[in-house]
């Protein structure tokens, strides 16, 4: 479509907006009636570890919410010279689960507890068994379990209970929904009702009998909807929070909220059996849709849903980029030093593809990039970590492959489970996030490591945001009983440019060779964390 077009799609208020509480940046993505992306804009932000807990406070969330929306104001201005008032549809995204309670009077009664948390581990070894069904700690019902467990005071004066997505949601539109993906890590669902586990729902209460609190877990958790519903409108009161200067009109259709996660799989087309999709950011993580149960549950392996309700299994890692993010940051204080300063950008292209000439096992290079713990090897803390043997071949090629590798080790890990104890059929892989920008390089390392070709669409680098924006454009455009899958198949990707990229099987052995040395090295960062 042209400009000229696109255009007036903004003036008819008939462009979609998908909006995305990453764990670095905010973004919006505008698409138009093509599903394109014809306007953004974003904020960046990062979370700190406070007493302990990482966190984001709520004024720093709307600080970024509106920064963001003002510079995709800005951006429409800029390239078609008129002011975004109206909307068809939008949704809001965020990163998942985590724990926001409030009270009656709606006052947030501890510090959001993000999903980067590792402290709920007596909690998930109590809660799994009970189910018979694997809880992450990262997990809105775990930090609620944990919390009742450490006898937290504000416990018994919590009245809702949310996620950062429905949180944004619910102050926007008034109302206290969430979409079944990002559900599916508040508590476990049933694919059949498409709804919070009955049997586990009453096998918690009987837990909590004993604790002779004032609520239920029904009373506090969001009503689940699934993609395709109506979820509310823009409020007058929720346009002045998202858009002070007073431009965007109210009354704007809300798609159900929805995690990273479930808007990854959209944003990639993988949400029917056999589809498979990494999201390669600040963490890492691969979703398979299955099209059965798994025979056992593993604590590695968490059990979510699809934005339209379809089991997946899931293999979350939360450390990905933030150690090369780290590393690129010393490369261009370096460079600022000799005289010769560089930008963020140029110093991550030069540690992508610096790797394409190292040894294919790091030349006995190991490279930790544990931020913050690691559930998938043991770990509650994270201490980055970058060590070699005497005899390695130590050279900045051979530095940079090591980072790449830490990036996916977790996650083939976590993956080997599901391909070798589960034989979980796998057709296809489809990579999105930073972790892809660099072209081929990210592709042929995650291909290398799970020795399964990945694919990259030309939207990749969109990402979760513009997974949003289609999420919200299939309950505004639907055709009466029309499917997710159908709709994401022949109306979004149908036409839709990607490149493929197969293992290298030399670069596969030495990822294998690497992940020896790397999981032998573990007791290590276990020192580490122990002693520094």
């Amino acid at each position: 479509m042209s400009i000229e077009a696109y255009k007036k799609t903004i003036a008819e208020g008939q462009a979609v907006l998908g909006l995305e509480l990453g764990s670095t940046r905010i973004k919006a993505v505008l698409i138009g009636e093509d599903h394109t992306p014809i306007a953004s804009g974003s904020a960046d932000w990062e979370n700190k570890l406070e007493n302990g807990i990482w966190t984001y406070s709520l004024e720093e969330v709307w600080a970024g919410v509106r920064l963001s929306f003002e510079n995709l104001k800005k951006d429409v201005t800029e390239q078609y010279g008129i002011t975004l008032k109206s909307l068809k549809a939008m949704g809001i995204s965020g990163m998942m689960h985590g724990y926001l309670p409030f009270d009656k009077d709606d006052n947030l009664l501890v510090p959001f507890r993000t999903w980067r948390n590792t402290m709920t581990e007596e909690a998930t070894k109590i809660l799994s068994p009970l189910f018979g069904f694997n809880v992450p700690q990262r997990w809105s019902i775990a930090h609620l379990y944990q919390a009742v467990l450490s006898k937290e005071s504000h416990v018994d004066k919590i009245a809702r209970l949310t996620t950062i997505a429905g949180y944004l949601h619910w102050k926007l539109t008034g109302k206290f929904v969430m979409g079944v993906g990002e559900a599916s890590g508040m508590f476990p669902i049933d694919p059949v009702t498409k709804n919070y586990d009955e049997t586990m729902l009453s096998a918690f209460a009987k837990l909590m009998e004993k604790e002779n609190l004032p609520w239920t877990l029904t009373e506090l958790l969001p009503t689940v909807l699934s993609a395709g519903e109506a979820a509310g409108e823009l409020t007058v009161q929720g346009a002045a929070l998202l858009d002070p200067a007073g431009d965007l009109a109210p009354g704007i259709p809300f798609c159900p909220p929805e995690g990273d996660a479930g808007t990854g799989m959209a944003a990639t087309n993988s949400v029917t059996p056999f589809t498979s999709n990494v999201s390669a950011g600040t963490s890492i993580f691969s979703m398979v849709v299955l099209d059965k149960p798994l025979n056992h549950y593993y604590p590695e392996i968490d059990v979510v849903a699809t934005p339209a309700g379809h089991p997946v299994a899931m293999v979350h890692c939360n450390n990905c980029t933030s150690d090369i993010n780290a590393w690129a940051q010393v490369l261009m204080d370096f460079a600022a030093r000799i005289g010769m300063p560089i930008s963020r950008p140029q110093a991550l292209d030069a540690l992508f593809f610096a790797a394409n000439d190292a040894d294919p096992d790091c030349g006995g290079v190991v490279n930790y990039n544990f931020f913050s713990g690691e559930h998938i090897v043991g770990l509650t803390e994270g201490r980055p970590m970058l060590v070699r043997g005497e005899n390695a071949n130590f050279n900045f090629a051979n530095f940079a492959l090591s980072a790449l590798y830490s990036a996916t080790a977790t996650l083939r890990i976590g993956m080997d489970i599901l391909m070798e104890k589960e034989q979980v059929r796998v057709d296809s892989v489809l990579g999105h996030g930073g972790f892809f920008k660099a072209t081929g390089v990210g592709q042929k390392v995650l291909a290398s490591a799970l020795n399964t070709p990945v694919s990259v669409m030309q939207t990749a680098g969109e990402g979760g945001p513009w997974g949003m924006a289609l999420l919200a454009a299939y309950m505004a455009n639907k055709e009466n009983n029309e499917s997710l899958e159908a709709y994401l198949q022949n109306k979004v990707f149908a036409a839709s440019a990607s490149s493929t990229v197969d293992p290298d099987p030399v670069m596969h052995q030495g990822f294998n060779t690497y992940l020896a040395r790397y999981k032998a090295g573990l007791p290590a960062e276990q020192a580490a964390i122990d002693t520094l």
